[in-house]
């Protein structure tokens, strides 16, 4: 429209400019969407499906989408199926389709039956023949008839809100310039150019873009330190988390399972106990409690004489292992199980005296750190018998501790979730320095269905608990509900198929190292490492990209404000254009160069969870934005009053000082402290900024495009800009200052309030 008009009323060089400006933008804008895919592609390469397949007679994984009709592939509990399969060998498969059929429950599949692709393997263990891959299974041909809604995140809502804050000062500003304009008899068609040229320049198109660019190359930093984000979006719920709800195996401990000394019930030596255990295991799954049996094996040649004809593999709900064995030699065959002790006694019907022994070294176990597990088998009658148990340790990760206590510095309470009895929870607890008050999640959920909605009383007592122990995939769901309705941002890591809905309901839900499919599918954050380190370092990263967005976003509107109010009041006041449509065309363009590298400056790491605050970023950027407006106003009155300058060199004096101090806003804005102390800007930025100051100098000094003005005068200009950005920093600080102290009143009010309603708290 700009260019329409311009080209109406001959304007020729602003008609040249606003085409460059506007291929400018679409060459910018497309070279940060290019960059924004490709990073996020790299990630979904780091995350694409596997699939374990047999090829020339050897099993190997492979990926996914490189997997073609007639391959021969084994499916494990908690994998997603890649392909539309027909199974053919195992005993069953249990699975979880309802996202394509809609059945709400599992279904049981044996030999013979056929399988989709994009289903969830919930139990069991078999092998399957691919028929379709691609776009030929049934998923493939379901997805191309519809289409997902997205509900609109946290960081697309804070876009909306600062790009609707901006065009409605942008359009209201030069309604009013418009309007006052006319009354003085001012060319129509050029006051509509230039009042199109100032909104366009005013409105920033490419702040989503700018934005999505810093999460991205983020993004990048993060699958760095082995930390991938699955979408773009839940790198600011990670930089808001101030709840971490943590597995104890692996990501607090070292998942490196010892055998300790076996305890012996109905049998009579630790040998043929951990036999019994180890066949009803499989090495060939790389099970880390299934290594740790067999491990215990002084002599693993002993389990060649054994065949084991089924396999029934751990799950969540079973809660054991359990095997078919037959010995050499013999044409009967037995039945070994290993699981969770009260499992195990369950299954052998123990009452009595025996029950009570077994429990009571189970809990004398559990008070030195050890898991235990029961282990059974069948007599010549089929009838289970409990032969004794197994512990296991496995030591805290030596980081675990320091990392609990960053954590805290964090602003993070870190709970421990763990399906182990509560008195090994609360010794690995009590040695990470976690806090005591462990419990039972049957103590908060035991009466609870899925549908039940979460009480605040509820909620308050999880809220102050320091971990749960004996939790079930279910318990992990409704304490991220009870969380979160008392406000908080909740990071629930897990790995299982069963922790998919808690790791989809958490704002960020982390699949740990080695996690399956299902749950990296539902969660926001992948570990490709082990360790709780891994999770605050990707914490970190993220409130330093969060700050990255935020700076950019308290700039861009400050700039707009200060434009917008600077350009109508001179009009309005002195009736003249203070700088030229070009001039503006040209701020914008400058502008643009610096905000391309903010994705690469070094930040101020907050030490308390950060959220989009609209009322900060408004309020700060609004505050400077009127500053400015006042810095160039007086330089306009100032120019006027003492200069023997014309018209035209007092636009080009306008367009040097709102170039060289915007830039300058730019250091004020990125940092919440003075703009002179750490960290300093990133060199990428820092010669961004001093590179196009000197291309703005040089167009005013040799009057490139606009009227020359004396270099004596770029210098006054430059030391009038530095002055004001002393002034501009002190009233951050204390805008700032004001802010903290009134955040933290309103804090202190709340936590009253919450006192009187619950005033028991646990």
């Amino acid at each position: 429209m700009a260019a329409t008009l311009s080209a109406v009323i001959q304007h020729w060089p602003d008609f040249i400019i606003i085409i460059v400006l506007l291929l400018f933008n679409a060459v910018v804008g497309f070279w940060q969407e290019h960059q924004a895919s490709n990073a996020v592609e790299a990630l979904k390469k780091q995350l694409a499906l596997k699939a374990h397949v047999k090829r020339d007679g050897k099993w190997a994984e492979i990926d996914s989408a490189v997997l073609v009709p007639g391959d021969v592939i084994r499916l494990r509990l908690g994998e997603i199926i890649p392909a539309d399969i027909k199974l053919y060998e195992g005993d069953y498969l249990s699975v979880d389709q309802s996202a394509l059929t809609g059945e709400s429950l599992p279904v049981n599949k044996k030999a013979g039956d056929i399988g989709y692709s994009g289903s969830v393997v919930k139990q069991g263990e078999m092998v399957a023949l691919v028929v379709a891959t691609g776009v030929n299974t049934f998923f493939g041909k379901t997805a191309k008839l519809v289409s997902t809604a997205k509900s609109i995140s946290h960081f697309q809502k804070a876009v909306l809100t600062i790009g609707d804050y901006l065009i409605y000062i942008s359009v209201g500003l030069a309604v009013v310039l418009v309007f006052a304009m006319l009354l003085r008899g001012a060319d129509f068609l050029r006051l509509i150019q230039f009042a199109l040229i100032l909104i366009i320049a005013a409105i920033p198109v490419a702040m989503p873009a700018v934005l999505s660019v810093t999460m991205a190359i983020g993004a990048m930093v993060l699958a760095r330190m082995k930390a991938i984000v699955t979408r773009l979006e839940s790198i600011e719920e990670m930089a808001g988390m101030d709840i971490l709800c943590s597995d104890k195996t692996g990501t607090l401990t070292q998942n490196k399972l010892t055998l300790g000394e076996p305890v012996l019930f109905q049998i009579k030596d630790s040998q043929e106990l951990i036999a019994a255990g180890a066949l009803a295991s499989k090495a060939e799954n790389q099970d880390a409690i299934d290594l740790a049996v067999i491990a215990g094996l002084k002599d693993s040649e002993i389990l060649n004489n054994y065949t084991q004809l089924k396999f029934v593999p751990f799950d969540p709900i079973r809660k054991r292992t359990e095997a078919e064995i037959k010995e050499q030699g013999k044409d009967s065959s037995f039945r070994v199980t290993k699981g969770a002790p009260q499992v195990i006694i369950k299954i052998c019907n123990l009452q009595g005296d025996l029950v009570s022994q077994i429990n009571g070294k189970v809990d004398e176990l559990a008070k030195q750190g050890y898991r235990t597990l029961g282990v059974a088998k069948t007599d010549s009658k089929g009838t289970w018998q409990f032969l004794g148990l197994l512990p296991l340790f496995d030591p805290p990760r030596e980081d675990s501790a320091e990392m609990i206590k960053r954590a805290k510095e964090h602003g993070i309470k870190v709970k421990m979730v763990t399906g182990d009895n509560i008195a090994i929870a609360e010794q690995i607890s009590s040695r990470l320095g976690l806090g005591t008050q462990i419990h039972m999640a049957d103590e908060f959920f035991g009466g609870v269905s899925e549908k039940t909605a979460i009480s605040d009383d509820m909620a308050v007592r999880v809220e102050s608990a320091d971990g749960f122990a004996q939790v079930f995939p279910q318990h992990k769901f409704k304490i991220v509900k009870a969380l979160q309705r008392l406000g908080h941002i909740v990071g629930m890591t897990g790995d299982g198929v069963n922790d998919a809905p808690a790791l989809k309901q958490a704002n960020t839900g982390i699949a740990v190292s080695g996690a399956t499919d299902a749950a990296r599918a539902a969660a926001a954050l992948v570990l490709t490492a082990p360790g709780l380190s891994v999770i605050i370092r990707a914490v970190e990263e993220a409130r330093k990209i969060f700050e990255r967005m935020s700076s950019y976003a308290i700039y861009r509107i400050t700039e707009t404000i200060r434009i917008m109010f600077f350009v109508t009041l001179a009009m309005v006041v002195f009736n003249f254009y203070p700088i030229t449509a070009v001039m503006i065309i040209l701020l914008a363009l400058l502008n643009d160069l610096p905000i391309m590298t903010i994705a690469y400056d070094n930040t101020w790491l907050d030490p308390n969870p950060v959220r989009w605050d609209m009322r900060r970023v408004l309020t700060v950027a609004t505050v400077l934005g009127l500053l400015g407006v006042v810095e160039t106003f007086g330089l306009l009155v100032i120019v006027k009053l003492f200069f023997k300058l014309d018209n035209l060199q007092i636009q080009s004096v306008i367009y040097l000082k709102l170039a060289v101090a915007g830039h300058l806003t730019l250091l004020v804005a990125r940092s919440k402290h003075s703009f002179l102390s750490r960290p300093y800007p990133a060199k990428v930025l820092l010669f961004a900024i001093l590179g196009t100051q000197i291309v703005a100098a040089m167009i005013v000094g040799f009057g490139i495009l606009v009227t020359p003005i004396p270099w004596s005068y770029i210098g006054y200009i430059w030391a009038y800009c530095i002055v004001w950005i002393f002034i501009e920093d002190w009233a951050k600080q204390q805008v700032y200052h004001h802010l903290k102290l009134s955040a933290k009143h309103h804090r202190r009010f709340l936590s009253r309030l919450k006192e009187r309603i619950h005033p028991y708290g646990m």
